[in-house]
């Protein structure tokens, strides 16, 4: 059972550090699940544009990879200006619908206002609801201030959260079985 985190940005760190939390929580918490990480900072993705797979560049293809071997996610957004940064958005797009069919996803954001938390419940649910991923209740949402200069998480109601998620996504995937037959 794999568990891929991805940070869906290609600026700053506070994104990444979420992401990488949660997965070593599961890592620490539940030994079994196999982990791994997906930095869109760590990839030069080519924009979506109806070309064949084969036709995108090493990069594009190996997240793509990445991605559809999956079984299930925590995906984490910076919020700019109310809403998703555009890599996230186009790795979405480039990924084949039925590839998030019946896998759960849970979610961790970071912003600069106390109310961006309603992005994850505005935009990136209905998103999930769209691909008919079964999506974790909880989220994390980490404001500015619950992060050190650092860029460590400094906020323990954040930390509690980031466990809480990680047990969810967990139980939601033992719960659903790991192999669910497509209709």
């Amino acid at each position: 059972m794999k568990l891929l985190g991805i940070s869906g940005t290609i600026l700053g760190a506070k994104t990444s550090v979420l992401v990488k939390a949660i997965l070593e929580e599961v890592k620490q918490r539940h030994p079994d699940v196999e982990i791994d990480m997906l930095d869109l900072r760590d990839y030069q993705i080519e924009f979506c544009d109806g070309r064949r797979m084969d036709d995108y560049n090493e990069d594009t293809r190996s997240a793509i990879a990445k991605v559809t071997q999956a079984d299930f996610y925590v995906i984490g957004s910076p919020i700019f200006n109310s809403s998703i940064p555009a890599p996230l958005k186009n790795l979405i797009d480039l990924i084949p619908p039925d590839v998030f069919r019946h896998k759960v996803m849970g979610f961790t954001a970071n912003g600069g206002t106390y109310q961006h938390y309603l992005m994850i419940e505005n935009q990136l649910k209905p998103i999930a609801g769209y691909l008919r991923a079964f999506v974790a209740p909880s989220y994390v949402y980490a404001h500015t201030t619950h992060f050190s200069p650092e860029n460590e998480i400094q906020n323990e109601e954040i930390i509690l959260r980031i466990r809480e998620l990680a047990d969810e996504l967990v139980h939601m995937q033992y719960g659903l079985g790991r192999k669910l037959v497509k209709v």
